[in-house]
């Protein structure tokens, strides 16, 4: 078992997050500005009312209590936002700058196929954080803003084996503004959630992954925002053919590793045959280093990625790749086990992994009993057993939703669970794709073993735990975070 202390590495910055640039202004949900990797004890642990330490008694007054306090921090987000005029406005303004673009697109850009999407226009809920846009700006430009650039690409879906594939996915690729032809960064593919979620509930860790020297591509599946609701024959995406969460996600792959040498294969329209941007490739490609893929999701999106990340070298179904290009892998809520499959592709540990969930889900409800500590970690132990590097972070009072930021809809603050999965999403792609040239390389193992910053938002009825080892090749393997652990195992010892 390991411990909490620093490792014996140096240490470099721990990594920008969007809150500490597009709403350090004071133009905030709650007032609070988070820096991943630095915040302190203090700061973490402020508001948590619902401690985990007394472990009451069950049945019990003080275990329902306890019970009581923790499901209260599933409204903590809509209250504040509730609460918070400067929010509020935000999110009207955004919303109705997205409807306005959804139209114009439709003018300017027939035969996209989007109307049946719920998340369509970007508006309402499915703006996500009205503070992750620059100011004055729609979810359909591509432009340059406070260290990011964003271009935003059209490109066909394959089907794979699954179906006949043709239809047009709307994606965005993310690179940071100071970045250069052959700066050879590393890449990492962001996949959605179901149930009609959209790319832009996920931009704060594109954003984040960008200010940190990442190349990144965000995308909305078949069947969810503003993609085609089917292929041209009517096949559906999203949860009528959840396969589109493999296959759009190797699509996806595709995409972000194609060059003008190696093009996107996938495309049946010529790219200047219709007024989108049909990519060739990736715009970004000649930024990109091929040897360094993570791939993250959430919901369905986190089963695709938890299928896609196994697939056999000899199996891999990318046109670009002929083997599986993918280094690491993050799962939000949560990584599937072994045994699970998707598209006719079993989970299969195969490279470093980490799983988020919380205490609560899809449609939260309090608890009535203490349920098994054991629950959300089948996944990582099984990585383990394997022998492959693994962790899982569980938030305390959190939701689905800890992960797509969705105004109103039931969550811890959105500076309480969801800086953790930034902190700990971060640490874990630098930890496996950082080179020690790179912000993040140094710092990553001392990111992942903060106990102390963080062990006051991890769940206390759900272990966290950890099975990975470190750039000094030390084997840290701790089965509950949340509860304390030993030091770590020398080198070559398990």
């Amino acid at each position: 078992m390991d411990g909490q202390g620093r490792s014996d590495e140096a240490s470099d910055e721990g990594g920008l997050s969007r809150r500490s640039v597009l709403r350090a202004a004071g133009a905030t949900a709650t007032g609070a500005v988070t820096v991943a990797g630095t915040a302190s004890a203090a700061d973490v642990g402020a508001d948590s009312t619902a401690t985990g330490s007394d472990d009451p008694a069950y049945p019990s007054a003080a275990w329902f209590q306890r019970e009581q306090a923790n499901y209260a921090k599933t409204q903590e987000a809509p209250r504040e936002q509730a609460g918070d005029p400067a929010f509020q406005q935000h999110l009207q303004t955004q919303s109705a700058r997205n409807a306005v673009d959804f139209r114009q697109r439709t003018v300017a850009e027939p035969r996209w196929n989007s109307e049946g999407n719920l998340c369509k226009e970007y508006a309402e809920q499915c703006t996500g954080d009205p503070f992750s846009y620059p100011a004055n700006t729609t979810a359909g430009e591509s432009h340059t803003y406070d260290g990011i650039e964003r271009q935003r690409v059209a490109f066909h879906d394959s089907g794979l084996d699954s179906d006949p594939g043709g239809a047009r996915l709307t994606g965005w690729v993310w690179a940071p503004a100071d970045s250069d032809p052959g700066d050879d960064l590393p890449g990492v593919v962001i996949t959605n959630g179901s149930v009609q979620a959209s790319q832009t509930l996920y931009w704060w860790f594109a954003d984040t992954l960008a200010r940190n020297g990442y190349v990144v591509m965000t995308y909305d599946p078949r069947g969810q925002g503003r993609s085609d609701t089917a292929t041209p024959d009517g096949t559906l995406g999203t949860n009528a053919n959840s396969t589109v969460f493999v296959t759009n996600q190797v699509d996806a792959i595709d995409l972000l590793r194609s060059t003008p040498e190696n093009r996107y294969p996938h495309n049946t329209e010529a790219p200047h045959a219709v007024p989108a941007p049909i990519a060739e490739f990736n715009p970004f490609h000649d930024r990109l280093d091929r040897s360094r893929l993570g791939i993250v999701g959430h919901s369905l999106g986190a089963t695709g990625v938890s299928v896609v990340q196994g697939i056999p070298d000899e199996k891999w179904p990318g046109a670009i790749d002929d083997a599986n290009p993918v280094d690491a892998a993050v799962a939000w809520d949560n990584l599937a086990a072994p045994g699970e499959s998707l598209a006719g592709f079993e989970v299969r540990p195969r490279v470093p992994a980490m799983g988020q969930s919380a205490d609560y889900g899809l449609t939260p409800q309090p608890k009535t009993e203490p349920p098994s500590e054991d629950a959300k970690v089948t996944a990582q132990a099984a990585w383990s057993e394997a022998g492959v590097d693994t962790y899982q972070v569980n938030v305390r009072g959190g939701t689905h939703y800890e992960w797509s930021l969705i105004p109103t809809f039931p969550t811890t603050s959105w500076d309480f669970g969801n800086p953790m999965a930034d902190h700990y999403s971060l640490a874990w792609l630098d930890r496996y794709l950082k080179r020690p040239e790179e912000q993040g390389y140094h710092s990553a193992d001392d990111r992942l073993l903060a106990d102390d910053q963080w062990r006051d938002r991890l769940s206390f009825y759900y272990r966290s735990a950890r099975d990975f080892t470190t750039r000094n090749q030390r084997i840290r393997d701790c089965p509950d975070i949340e509860a304390g652990c030993d030091g770590p195992t020398p080198p070559g010892q398990d």
